[in-house]
């Protein structure tokens, strides 16, 4: 039933789960009387008042959920300060699952060897922002103090995480990487998914099993993470050092190789792609074999190795490698794998003795394949060898010790350039766009997970470089904490106890001075062909002659060296040979003829002065030479594999493109700590100071001893002191006041950077325990947290005055738009308005003028009709009736028309009423022929009247006929415009009866003249 408190959205079970609960089933109709239970339950605990509350009103169901701080969560505030005292402090801490604890702006942290639920996104939330000591210690606390600190001052960051192999570095480093991406939270929410699954692609290649941790770092990573100066995470980038190599070819007892052949192998089994990449499916290869052979039946039931193929694929994909580049990098994996397989033998001959060759050919074909190369070519590469002396080329042939030392050596070249090259791919899939930032105004935080301090029963070369590099790390720790502090206390006359510390840099010097240096006597000697082992401790013993290093009595090949962490016993068998690590010119020049374009790049790129993989392409010059007959004569037989082929890619034999034969591990060493400490002292340091608390790894497991060797070396108890008595932060005044004043003084003032403005400032935020020197303020630990603190609640309160002052103008700008748009609108209202009744007058007259033509078309029809009815009754009177009528009223129309009337346009004569024009037309047209009078009466037009419209035929026929008359005549009268031609009362049925008589033009009628004398026309008159 408590499953329904499971805080996780995710894992919480539904609603329908629930109520299929018996409990929940029990209770169903039970609703009033476990109310009156409950009711009666809640009055006791209130009456007994024994409720408790945590600080953020949450139930703490497990221990590691106590989110409330003590005082006890820094060192630095306990009272009595010795070994006993701290180490049985942090066992109690450890036993509650507080694993982390502060000594002043220092974290330590305890690897519990379980999982914790205190890496949620919650948690990241309540770090966010918070000052250190509102929540107890915690890995986010740290990096959210490298955030805040790079934004608030605008420098970059530097966490430094050390500790002993299996301390737990590696998982600190990708908790920080967690809340740095939950800090940095950016719109492009890809780059966010690329920036975390980098790690694991990079472990994955990087980290192996040893005898003391299941996931053990065996190379140097330093993981920067680039933000815009407003705090937005924009890319990243990885720099990688010294990768174990040796571990390709050879582990430890108890150990295994690198991760990723055990994952790629179980995920191609699980797919039956082994036979694809030609790998064996009953027995592992020699190089992840094991003395006990069952690496295969862990392969096939282990589920775990699948699980992390898919995972690494996965990775691959999200970050944004092609399907083309994760093929040629397990094609490059399994050709590895196949190298190891290869086996060489004696072959006796008439001139040569110790000529090796291969007699199974099987491993070989393989590896050839896989890396597109030829398998004569390879075979020859492995088992002989070229000599350039004086111009001549000689070719000698490997012994069987000597062809096994190449082929090893191939393999190990091919995966330290392939994983460089991983790392550079990676770096250009995640630098930043320089659209949203320029990289110059960027800032970063770096990382850096670096090989713990090992110890074991046999140490060898790999052990000293990371011992070497442990020292370098401590040494930093060592200066900054102590030695420039107290430096500075000096030069600025600051009085505070000095606090003495084991000073590691003599064992330093011993290692990397020159030409006495433990490093430059093992490169020289390295140069010596003749060298052996026993020369090597020799000269050791002959030249390091201090405190720091001696050599074991009964014991050969070996030596000593007390480091800051203790006495390393270590084994110089293989130390020439793994320093030289000699890559043959032949293979370098058969591994560029491969069709493998990664597999070219990987072979023709120069390497770095730290041993890694160029990101830019060497350019070839003239210089390159042809390759040395016997390769040549080699790939004769086989033209098929030189068809893809750069020839300008190769370069002269046995010259490389670096100058590798002249470099050694030791050198590329001594360049990556070079480069190393440069990056690390550009930005603010924070350490994470990782203790393991056991070697077995068992959970809640607290070794006081093995705890105490750890805080004695790391100098610890010298830290408490110093962060006691010391001060940690040493500003100049100048700086001092010009972040600062915003405490003391007013926005627009802007002090001068004295000391009496700086003691001000301090004074304003009742701060104690500091002093201010010649040239800087000296504060603890804790001041510059609640001087940031208090500048923030102030940058705030300015923040939230400009947002006020901004609402407001922003509301006065609106206003002003506001009635802008108002008025435009009336505006445009008021324009449509009118356009509408304008619209809407037309619309009413074009319907009263339609009305008005139906009206006038009846009622015209119905005064014809009756008219003609008349006309009718008059034709019928006597002649004296006729003779009459002549006499006719102002009311009479007389209109001529010719007989053409009936198929031309339509037109309306003028009517003639007075006198003049009656008795002009009376006259001539009285003798033209048989005439009609028609005696129409209507009222008489009044001025301003509606014209009417030509809308039948007979009108346009008047109307053309008329206007040719006139043309005809040479008249400049034009007649009007169709639709503006008046027309009386009466003419359309007069028109009518004109339909079958020739018209003559209205001229000639009114004259008595016809355009043809010998024919006229028939005219009608209507008098």
């Amino acid at each position: 039933m408590y499953r329904c408190l499971i805080k996780d959205f995710e894992t919480r079970p539904s609603v329908t789960h629930l109520l299929e609960h018996p409990f929940i089933k029990q209770a169903h109709g039970k609703d009033t009387s476990l109310r009156q239970q409950l009711s009666v339950l809640i009055r006791e605990q209130q009456d007994v008042g024994s409720r408790t509350k945590t600080r953020h009103e949450r139930i703490n169901t497990r221990k590691t959920l106590i989110i409330e701080s003590c005082p006890d969560d820094d060192l630095v505030n306990l009272e009595l300060l010795d070994e006993e005292t701290i180490i049985a402090h942090l066992q109690k801490r450890y036993q509650d699952l507080q694993i982390y604890t502060y000594v002043g702006d220092i974290l330590i942290a305890l690897n519990p060897f379980q999982n914790l639920s205190i890496y949620s996104p919650q948690f990241s939330k309540l770090y966010h922002g918070m000052k250190r000591s509102t929540n107890p210690p915690h890995i986010f606390a740290t990096a959210d103090a490298a955030y805040q600190s790079m934004v608030t001052l605008c420098k970059d960051q530097c966490i430094i995480i050390s500790g002993e192999s299996g301390a737990g570095k590696t998982e600190s480093a990708h908790l920080i990487v967690q809340h740095l991406t939950f800090l940095g939270k950016a719109n492009n929410r890809t780059l966010r998914e690329k920036i975390l699954q980098v790690n694991p692609l990079v472990e994955a290649f990087g980290n192996a099993c040893t005898a003391i941790n299941d996931n053990s770092s065996r190379f140097g990573k330093y993981l920067e993470m680039k933000f815009t100066p407003t705090g937005a995470v924009m890319g990243a980038k990885i720099s990688e050092y010294l990768l174990e190599k040796s571990r390709v070819i050879k582990q430890a007892t108890g150990e295994k190789n690198f991760h990723i052949f055990y994952y790629i192998y179980a995920g191609l089994y699980h797919q039956d792609n082994l036979r694809k990449y030609k790998l064996p499916n009953k027995t592992a290869p020699r190089y992840i074999d094991c003395v006990n052979g069952k690496v295969m039946q862990d392969i096939i039931s282990s589920k775990l190795y699948k699980e992390q193929f898919d995972a690494i694929q996965d990775c691959f994909r999200i970050i944004g490698f092609t399907e083309e580049e994760v093929n040629s990098v397990y094609r490059i994996l399994s050709a590895i794998l196949n190298t190891g397989n290869i086996e060489f033998a004696s072959a006796s001959s008439q001139h040569q003795s110790d000529k090796s060759e291969v007699p199974n050919s099987e491993a070989l074909d393989n590896a050839a394949a896989l890396l597109s190369i030829g398998s004569e070519e390879l075979q020859e590469a492995l088992t002989s060898h070229c000599v350039v002396t004086r111009g001549e080329t000689i070719i000698r042939t490997n012994t069987v010790d000597k062809a096994t030392d190449v082929r090893d050596a191939m393999s190990k070249a091919l995966y330290g350039r392939l994983f460089s090259w991983i790392v550079n791919r990676i770096n250009a899939l995640l630098q930043p766009d320089t659209n949203i930032c320029a990289a110059e105004s960027g800032m970063n935080v770096g990382i850096l997970d670096i090989f713990g301090f090992e110890n074991f029963k046999k140490n060898s070369f790999e052990q000293l470089c990371i011992n070497i590099a442990n020292e370098q790390i401590q040494f930093y720790f060592n200066q900054h904490i102590f030695a420039l502090e107290q430096i500075e206390y000096q030069s600025e006359g600051v009085d505070a106890s000095l606090v003495e510390y084991e000073d590691n840099r003599p064992i330093l010097d011993m290692f990397l001075q020159k030409p006495m240096g433990l490093l430059s006597l093992l490169d020289e000697e390295s140069r010596f062909p003749q060298a052996t082992d026993q020369t090597l401790v020799d000269k050791f013993q002959d030249n390091l002659r201090n405190k720091y290093f001696w050599t074991p009595k009964r014991v050969e090949l070996c030596f000593g060296i007390q480091h800051y962490a203790g006495q390393v016993l270590y084994n110089v068998s293989g130390f020439l040979e793994k320093n030289r690590d000699t890559l043959p010119a032949d293979i370098v020049v058969v591994l560029r003829t491969s069709e493998n374009r990664l597999l070219q790049q990987l072979f023709s790129s120069p390497l770095t002065k730290t041993g890694n993989l160029a990101t830019s392409r060497a350019r070839v010059t003239a210089a390159s030479r042809s390759l040395p007959p016997q390769l040549n004569s080699g790939r004769n037989k086989s033209p098929k594999y030189l068809l893809k082929v750069d020839t300008m890619e190769m370069m002269r034999h046995p010259e490389e493109t670096t100058n590798m034969r002249r470099q050694t591990v030791a050198s590329y060493f001594r360049y990556s700590l070079m480069d190393l400490l440069s990056k690390m002292v550009v930005g603010t340091p924070h350490f994470v100071r990782c203790i393991k608390p056991n070697d077995d790894r068992q959970a809640l497991r607290f070794n006081k001893e093995r705890v105490m060797v750890q805080l004695r070396y790391t100098g610890i108890l010298e830290t408490v002191n110093i962060r006691r008595q010391g001060y940690s932060h040493r500003i100049l005044i100048q700086e001092f006041v010009n972040r600062y004043y915003y405490l003391a003084f007013r926005a627009h003032q802007m002090p001068e950077g004295s000391k009496e403005n700086a003691i001000i400032i301090l004074q304003k935020a009742k701060l104690d325990y500091w002093v201010v020197g010649k040239t800087k303020v000296f504060l603890k630990y804790y001041h510059v947290e609640q001087l940031n603190l208090m500048l923030r609640e102030v940058i705030a309160r300015v923040v939230l005055m400009q947002a006020y002052t901004k609402g407001w103008l922003g509301a006065q700008r609106y206003r002003r738009e506001r009635e802008k748009r108002r008025n435009g609108a009336v505006v445009i209202q008021s324009a449509w308005r009118g356009h509408v009744a304008h619209q809407n007058l037309k619309l009413i007259k074009r319907e009263r003028e339609q009305a008005a033509v139906q009206i006038q078309s009846v009622y015209r029809g119905y005064r014809v009709r009756k008219d003609y009815k008349q006309s009718r009754q008059w034709t019928g009177q006597p002649a004296s009736k006729k003779s009459a009528s002549t006499n006719h009223s102002p009311d009479e129309k007389v209109v001529s028309v010719s007989a053409d009337s009936v198929s031309g346009s339509s037109d309306a004569s003028v009517p003639k009423t007075d006198k003049q024009s009656d008795s002009r037309e009376r006259g001539p047209l009285s003798k033209q022929g048989p005439t009609l009078k028609l005696h129409q009466h209507r009222s008489p037009r009044r001025r301003g009247q509606q014209p009417k419209l030509l809308n039948s035929p007979e009108d346009s026929l008047y109307y053309n006929h008329l206007n040719r008359s006139l043309d005809y005549q040479g008249s400049k009268r034009k007649p009007r415009k169709l639709g503006q031609i008046k027309l009386l009362d009466g003419e359309d049925e007069y028109y009518q009866l004109l339909s079958t008589i020739e018209a003559v033009p209205e001229e000639d009628v009114l004259s008595g003249t016809s355009p043809n004398p010998t024919s006229a026309p028939p005219t009608i008159s209507s008098r």
